[in-house]
């Protein structure tokens, strides 16, 4: 006999995320005597303590920390197995998790998703927006089935996933449409230096991604003049088009900019800043008919894309 349930388990979970053992029973329903009654049974069972009750302040012990790895490994693999079920049972009905890195959950992602719920009505679709890090930590915990992404992704996660190219994404260079550069259709790289940035933060992996193509090509990017960083792409947007600066955005991003002739696309001599997205995944998981239904949908997309 096991000795803990999977209700337990979810217990474990709901605390080391809450580290308030009143929420963790309100995401439960269940009440907090329940709930640390469970705990105490657990810890019993496994002869260790789990968490830490000092100072009014929630923790994991080390026990704590290792047992809930495998915790959440057990929890994806019973939703899973459920999932794997209804859909046998349910036909082309079911579950499908959908993960993106930010500029593509904002921007790309949305035209993916309004296309396959058309084709699709039947499946119910759940959408989860993060860092590339964060994605692919979540498709190799089976918390999310496939994913689209642009950073790069950890090493030590990739290992676990299976990565393959999807589409070329073009970063493009914009000012306002009232800007002196706004005549040229070509501008050289010294012309860069006599601009205004404006930029996400340094700690952006798109930034950084900027930076050292710009820096491959022989541009000094710390001699630009950046004289605003933010922390969106839509403030960013929104600046350059009230004539605040320039800035280097994904084309994804500024197709209704453009529509709406609020911006201006300026190409630079010899340079090109494209990056690869990819669709991930874990090799390891069911596929569902949900799922080959999704990924035949984006493999359709890079197709039409690449034609």
């Amino acid at each position: 006999m096991l000795p803990f349930t999977l209700q337990q388990l979810r217990i474990l979970k709901a605390i080391a995320t809450e580290q308030n053992f009143t929420k963790a029973a309100k995401l439960l329903y269940l009440s907090q005597p329940a709930l640390s009654k469970q705990i105490r049974i657990l810890e019993k069972n496994l002869d260790m303590i789990l968490i830490n009750r000092e100072n009014h302040k929630i923790s994991l012990t080390e026990n704590g920390q290792v047992f809930l790895q495998y915790a959440e490994r057990i929890l994806a693999l019973c939703e899973e197995s459920c999932r794997a079920l209804i859909d046998l049972k349910n036909g082309e009905r079911g579950n499908l998790i959908v993960g993106a890195s930010q500029t593509i959950g904002t921007y790309l992602l949305p035209r993916v998703l309004a296309l396959f719920a058309q084709r699709y009505p039947q499946i119910n679709l759940k959408v989860q927006v993060n860092s590339t890090r964060l994605i692919a930590k979540h498709i190799v915990n089976r918390e999310i089935d496939i994913a689209i992404v642009g950073g790069d992704i950890p090493q030590e996660l990739n290992k676990s996933l299976l990565v393959e190219s999807f589409v070329e994404d073009e970063f493009s260079l914009i000012i306002p449409r009232a800007h002196p550069f706004a005549k040229k259709q070509l501008i050289t790289k010294e012309d860069l230096y006599h601009l205004k940035f404006i930029t996400l933060n340094s700690n952006s992996t798109i930034r950084k991604f900027i930076d050292n193509i710009l820096t491959q090509n022989h541009i000094q990017t710390k001699q630009l003049k950046i004289i605003m960083q933010l922390n969106s792409i839509e403030g960013i947007k929104t600046a350059v088009s009230l004539g605040l600066g320039a800035a280097f955005v994904s084309s994804s991003a500024i197709e209704k900019e453009i529509q709406l002739k609020t911006i201006q696309i300026l190409k630079i001599e010899n340079i090109k800043i494209n990056r690869t997205l990819s669709i991930i995944s874990n090799p390891d998981c069911y596929r569902s008919r949900a799922f080959n239904f999704f990924y035949q949908e984006l493999l359709d997309l890079k197709t039409s894309l690449e034609n």
